[in-house]
């Protein structure tokens, strides 16, 4: 296996508007060893969207490149294992069903699908619900199974877009807890996209931090508290502060806009 798990080298990416070209990344090169967590974090509108869509293959790159593995992503699709903001469950079929349907796309056979989904469903606390819809699950709950569907796919690079960004403080503060407890046990490669920065240095082992549009990458910080983690652990070390703090006036204006508008977020 690649010592990488995703390199981007010297991208960018721009969109014809009439007869201009408005660009939205410009020059962006950074990397995702096997087994890490990394975070992409920046302001709304730097781009974070666009670069998911060109790593998994809906957008090309106008130009640089991207390789997943080692090989050059050359627009193919289903080469990354995705949770996007919103769970995205079919309601049509139940919980084991989403997931036997994922699993089934990436090439994984029903039988075996089925058996997955039910060992882990039993593991994540949510057995009793195999069989359920998702409209009776809370938000959380959705989550948890949209998470599953991204961990059992057989892709070893999983990004993750913001996937608790709509959920109320506590129940967001349960999930982070849940889905660092489920990666420090299998240590798949990881790329979060995040806009808060308390977030991003739980989770994380390197954290990369975008500008504004046309985004370029502003720094690459090396996150140093040692795992496992816990949020009460972080809070009251003087260290996490002072870094959420630089890394708040690094984005200046920009800012606001990553903490703001989180209902209850916990500074």
């Amino acid at each position: 296996m690649a010592e990488n798990a995703l390199e981007l080298l010297s991208v960018s990416k721009h969109f014809l508007e009439g007869e201009s070209a408005k660009l939205v990344l410009a020059d962006v090169s950074f990397h995702v060893k096997d087994g890490e967590f990394v975070s992409l974090i920046g302001p709304s509108g730097s781009g974070k969207t666009t670069l998911f869509q060109m790593i998994g293959g809906l957008e090309p790159p106008s130009s640089g490149e991207i390789r997943i593995n080692g090989r050059i992503s050359g627009g193919e699709r289903g080469r990354i294992a995705y949770m996007p903001q919103q769970a995205a469950l079919l309601p049509w079929l139940t919980v084991t069903g989403n997931i036997e349907l994922a699993l089934s796309i990436a090439g994984i056979a029903r039988k075996e699908g089925r058996k997955m989904a039910s060992e882990w469903l039993e593991r994540v606390g949510l057995g009793g619900l195999a069989n359920a819809y998702p409209d009776v699950l809370s938000g959380g709950m959705q989550q948890r199974v949209s998470f599953l569907r991204a961990l059992l796919s057989p892709q070893p690079l999983m990004c993750l877009d913001e996937p608790f960004g709509a959920l109320d403080a506590l129940t967001r503060l349960h999930m982070q807890t849940w889905l660092l407890s489920l990666w420090e046990e299998h240590r798949r490669s990881v790329l979060l996209v995040t806009h808060s920065i308390e977030e991003a240095l739980l989770m994380s082992d390197r954290i990369i931090v975008l500008s504004a549009s046309p985004a370029v990458v502003m720094k690459e910080i090396t996150v140093p508290f040692r795992r496992p983690r816990s949020s009460e652990q972080l809070w009251n070390d003087p260290e996490f502060n002072a870094m959420k703090l630089d890394i708040y006036r690094m984005l200046g204006p920009a800012a606001g806009s990553l903490e703001s508008g989180r209902k209850g977020e916990l500074h």
